[in-house]
């Protein structure tokens, strides 16, 4: 009996945790494997794509939005004027160059260059479960240093 008291006790918590309530309005949850599942369907799309890189939106809000990318070649330089970076690196590795100043860049969306080269900068050597912020107005460029693929998560904070 006195087994039955203790077990019903540990088990309490159980329910009092489980509640009929829908979850609250915009959020989100990406498990480990959905995410290890949607990047691998990205794997084709990143090798055919003329920059070998393949992108799925996630989802999008009044103040950001998520990406998960992979790469299976560099990137190109890239400079966001009204938008912060987050990446977390979800696998591969490869390395970050970022500041400096982006040369011949050209205008591919509003607040948006891409192309040309980064002239100065500093190199931060990237590996699975990173996290790096890139402010807006920095220039940055994702290398794979002979690597094979790189796959990130992308949160873009809007509205600087």
């Amino acid at each position: 009996m006195r087994k039955l008291w203790l077990l019903s006790l540990l088990g309490w918590p159980l329910f009092a945790a489980y509640s009929d309530e829908p979850v609250p309005q915009g959020f989100d949850h990406w498990t480990s494997g959905s995410l290890a599942s949607m990047s691998q369907a990205l794997d084709a799309q990143a090798a055919s794509d003329p920059h070998h890189f393949a992108v799925r939106q996630l989802s999008t809000d009044p103040n950001e939005y998520f990406l998960l990318a992979r790469r299976v070649a560099d990137g190109e330089p890239e400079w966001h004027e009204t938008e912060a970076d987050i990446f977390i690196v979800e696998s591969g590795t490869g390395t970050l160059l970022v500041g400096g100043t982006l040369v011949g860049g050209e205008i591919t969306a509003p607040h948006e260059k891409r192309n040309g080269t980064i002239q100065g900068g500093v190199r931060q050597k990237l590996v699975a479960g990173d996290v790096v912020r890139i402010p807006p107005r920095v220039p940055h460029q994702v290398l794979l240093d002979g690597g094979k693929e790189f796959t990130y998560l992308v949160v873009k904070v809007k509205g600087y």
